[in-house]
């Protein structure tokens, strides 16, 4: 059994679907995972369930809802219903936490301030069903390269004031691909550990040179990040949940035998990620 590590299936998502995922790790001893909506949508909402409930699996995640901004109101009620039904999802699943990709500038405006306001009043939207669902809702800062497109809040310190805002019942997902280059991340860490708003740790690593933005994740220790140095300070704001594994790589990771990349991460996490 490898305690304190879990398998967001996006890392093998080219290879397997959700039930040889489950295999995979489960053949490794990981016995916590995160999939993605559309995994579990092929599966089967109801067969991922069995699976989960007879393997004994823990989902440090469900990802993703979010994507609230949108160019009019109907458009954005369509998201929040989408949000909805993603937390439906999470509770069907006993997922910790639905991880929110909370979505960039709509159409063709250039009003981030503007999308930053739908995000918060989408989520305040969604949070009463959250609640009533018992599923929190993980806000996850994205780096700031993606603030057209897929994220508009993209520091920990702006997740944050957005949990400020809506209250109880929304955290944040702390992933280091994306929060590394802050200069007050330890700050805003220490913060989330005092509101007790931290609900997800995701690891991966920054390669240099990176040569595409979203597909080109490196796996831990091959790249720039200091991941025991985050670690130590996410265990030193209170969380000790695990850490969870999540890359994106098109051109190496998601082209080898899935059984060779979860060995990997494997080896990887004891070498590279403990604090």
């Amino acid at each position: 059994m490898v305690e304190g590590l879990s398998i967001n299936l996006a890392t093998i998502r080219e290879q397997c679907g959700f039930a040889a995922a489950v295999d995979v790790c489960l053949k490794h001893g990981i016995t916590a995972i995160a999939p993605w909506r559309d995994q579990v949508a092929a599966a089967g909402l109801d067969e991922a369930a069995r699976i989960v409930r007879a393997n004994g699996l823990k989902l440090t995640g469900l990802c993703r809802g979010g994507f609230f901004p949108a160019v009019d109101a109907d458009g954005r009620q369509k998201a929040i219903d989408d949000n909805k039904r993603a937390v439906d999802e999470a509770a069907a699943l006993g997922a910790d936490c639905l991880v929110l990709v909370v979505g960039g500038l709509p159409g063709s405006s250039k009003d981030i301030g503007a999308a930053r306001q739908m995000v918060t009043d989408g989520i305040a939207a969604t949070l009463p069903h959250a609640r009533a669902a018992g599923v929190p809702l993980a806000i996850e800062p994205l780096h700031p390269m993606y603030a057209g497109d897929r994220s508009c809040v993209n520091t920990l310190g702006q997740a944050l004031d957005i949990c400020e805002q809506v209250g109880e019942g929304v955290g944040v997902a702390i992933d280091v691909y994306h929060v590394w280059w802050d200069p007050d991340l330890a700050n805003q860490i220490a913060r989330a550990g005092r509101m007790d708003r931290i609900l997800a740790h995701h690891i991966c690593d920054w390669l240099v040179p990176t040569k595409d933005m979203l597909t080109d994740r490196g796996m831990m220790g091959d790249g720039v990040i200091d991941l025991k140095g985050i670690r130590r300070m996410v265990e030193g704001a209170g969380f000790f949940g695990a850490q969870e594994v999540e890359i994106f790589s098109a051109d190496n990771w998601w082209k080898r035998p899935a059984d060779e990349v979860i060995a990997t991460c494997v080896e990887r996490y004891r070498s590279c990620c403990q604090a």
